[in-house]
């Protein structure tokens, strides 16, 4: 049995020994040493080869001794098959910047979250690195709001997602603001989750409109207060009754999705019509101030008559 083995395995070498590796080709290789300079691979042929540190990587902060370790397995291009040191030399950038695309698609696709770190501030945005691609984010996706200072964001660590991969263009363009945006639609969420109907709330009137006004009751929440439901009695605007900025109590009617609907009528007692208590009576119907007893001629009207 071991006889077998042995002799499939020189059957195996002797058949690497005649391959011949040219230009262009892509291997997968065993990484088995590394310098400060290059990194030593086993090609399974005649002679091992070798992948100098300026063609491991595109991304200028890649680091032969942190990124690559003895035992992995990676894709390499044969750049010189026939170098005056004897050795292969391949380059694993020419191999990914082929290789890689594929991935970064089906990466779209997947909407894989990478997280980044920011090198370079460019008009209009900024650029890092992703499996080795230069990427660019736009001012416009680096934050929920458009940012202006993008020389701020060098050296940062971002949370992204691929919006547009063109490997023909090889043009990869990547976006922060998505992912923000998702984490604070979650964290809202959250918060709304923790409200109830029938609670009373505190805020301040952020703004106002002839339907109603919006209330910020804080934690990044806003409810609407129809007119309807801001008083008892009838207005024409919601100005009539609050001020923009003024702090007011609601109770919480009705949560739907994001959407808080407030009354500031609901925490009022009701208000009794008293425009009848003002009425004046005429003179002529009222009754003298010498009279012990009710005279008017309006009271004399009531006379006989049983109620």
């Amino acid at each position: 049995m071991a006889q077998n083995e042995s002799m499939k395995d020189y059957e195996k070498e002797l058949d690497n020994s005649f391959q011949i590796l040219k230009e262009g080709d892509i291997l997968d290789v065993m990484v088995i040493g590394i310098s400060d300079t290059e990194a030593t691979v086993d090609l399974n042929y005649y002679t091992e080869g070798v992948i100098p540190l300026e063609e491991c990587s595109n991304d200028p902060s890649f680091s032969i001794k942190n990124d690559l370790n003895i035992g992995d397995n990676v894709k390499a291009m044969v750049i010189d098959a026939e170098s005056p040191s004897g050795n292969v030399i391949l380059s694993m950038k020419e191999a990914n910047d082929i290789l890689i695309w594929d991935e970064l698609k089906k990466d779209y696709q997947d909407s894989t979250v990478f997280t980044v770190k920011i090198i370079e501030s460019v008009p209009a945005g900024v650029v890092c690195y992703v499996k080795g691609i230069r990427a660019f984010i736009p001012a416009s996706q680096l934050a929920l709001e458009y940012v202006e200072d993008t020389d701020s964001y060098v050296g940062m660590k971002l949370e992204t997602v691929i919006i547009t991969v063109e490997p023909s263009e090889k043009r990869l363009v990547l976006s922060a603001k998505m992912i923000a945006k998702e984490r604070a639609v979650a964290e809202k969420t959250k918060k709304i989750g923790r409200l109830r109907e029938g609670d009373i709330v505190e805020g301040r009137v952020e703004r106002m409109e002839s339907y109603g006004v919006f209330i910020n009751i804080g934690e990044g929440l806003t409810g609407l207060c129809h007119i309807s439901q801001i008083t008892n009695k009838f207005i024409k605007s919601p100005k009539e009754v609050v001020k923009a900025g003024e702090t007011v109590k609601a109770k919480i009617l009705k949560i739907e999705g994001d959407r808080i609907s407030l009354s500031i009528k609901a925490l009022m007692e009701d208000e009794a019509d008293t425009a009848d208590d003002n009425y004046e009576v005429p003179e002529e119907y009222r009754a003298s101030q010498n009279d012990t007893h009710d005279e008017s001629p309006f009271a004399k009207l009531l006379q006989g008559i049983k109620l």
